[in-house]
Order: C-alpha cells, then structure tokens, then sequence
C-alpha cells in the first residue's frame, strides 16, 4: 500500500484517484472547486479544498510525506507549472505531472517533475496502433523499439506446442501468456498445445509482430 496525493480532480485526476484506492493505496485529492471535493469527499481517504497554486496550501498538505504526488492539473498550463514546482520545492518523494504539449512537458521536467505523463497520446497511439492491422487486439509500448501486443496465433501452429514450434528462435518474439476466451493463463510452459482460437500475448519489435499479424486468424 502507497499514500498517493493527487492534485487536481479533472477526469483524469478522479479517474486516477479512484483506480489507485481501489487497489488499496490511501489517496489523498485536493482541488479548488468546492463542489466537487465535497462530491467525492467520502470516496477517499481524505480530500481538502485548496488552491494549488498557493503556496501555504501545499504547505499545509506534507507533500514529502506521500510516496508519490500526482499532479493532473495541465489543461491551465501556469497553474501546471507552479503546482508542480511547489510541491518538488515542499520536498515531495516523486512527482508525476500530467501534460498535454511537449513544450508543457518540458518545462515540467525542468523544474522537477520526476515523470510526464500524456494520457491522451498514449491512449490515442494505443487505439491507433491497435486499429491499424485488424489482428491487433491489444498494445503496450514499453521502447520505441520493443512493444507488447495481443494477436491471434498463425493457422500452423493449432494442435502443435510452444517448444516444436520453437516460437523464440523462428520467430523472434517471446510470449507471456496465452488467452482462450476469457481466460489468461500467463507464462505457458513449452509443452502448451495452441487451440485454434487461442490469442497470445508476445513482447517483441513491432515489425516482427506485425508480420505475424498480417498472416494469423483474426478470431
């Protein structure tokens, strides 16, 4: 269990918040708009009216007491920027701002911010990737070189095992988990048998996987 501290209750940030509680961190919200901190006032651990950009407000908050602080204020780019710049000054552990434009991006990393985040991007090159080749059912890039990807397997290899297969040699992907229907059995052993409605889920270079993709069933 973490003490998260998220700054800013904007879709992102409630949606945010929200997620990490109910993975059991203790969250802490605070926002400037009274209505909505009394809104969700009871769904976490602790939520405070303030503003962010006031300096005797993070104060008061004990930023270097929470693991890490999320601040998703971005679409006020000054405000963005003092927020963040307030909370890495009051000592806090890790910072993770939200940003929109890479010139945000960067004058957030200059003052502090430990990581940047573009949700909107990455869920846009997520969706776009994924749409691209009707074999791609899911996508996680981790590298601008090595991506994580859900396709189904090629026709040849239903009713044959990981280890005939030879999978990581012939076809330079490694796989982390079968899914069949709605069931994900991770890590398979070499002696798993592929059904023919099987999807994989593989870590690879994209152009390798899209290879693959190109010539499987889509299911």
């Amino acid at each position: 269990m973490k003490s998260i501290l998220v700054l800013g209750l904007g879709r992102f940030g409630r949606h945010l918040a929200h997620k990490l509680q109910q993975l059991g961190n203790e969250v802490m919200v605070i926002d400037k708009d009274e209505a909505l901190v009394e809104k969700y006032s009871n769904t976490f651990t602790d939520a405070q009216i303030g503003d962010c950009t006031d300096e005797a407000v993070i104060r008061s908050l004990g930023v270097n007491q929470f693991d890490v602080c999320f601040v998703t204020i971005c679409d006020d780019f000054q405000s963005s920027l003092v927020t963040t710049s307030l909370v890495k000054k009051m000592g806090a552990r890790h910072v993770v701002a939200k940003a929109k434009r890479d010139i945000q991006a960067e004058f957030l990393k200059k003052i502090g911010a430990n990581e940047v985040i573009y949700p909107e991007r990455e869920i846009a090159e997520s969706v776009a990737m994924r749409y691209n080749s009707d074999n791609i059912f899911d996508y996680i890039e981790l590298t601008s070189e090595y991506s994580i990807y859900e396709i189904p397997i090629l026709p040849e290899w239903a009713g044959k095992n990981i280890l005939e297969l030879n999978i990581r040699k012939e076809y330079r992907i490694t796989i982390i988990a079968i899914k069949h229907k709605e069931h994900l059995q991770p890590m398979p052993g070499p002696d798993y048998e592929f059904r023919k409605s099987d999807h994989v889920v593989v870590l690879g270079k994209s152009d390798d996987i899209f290879r693959i993709a190109g010539k499987a069933i889509k299911s």
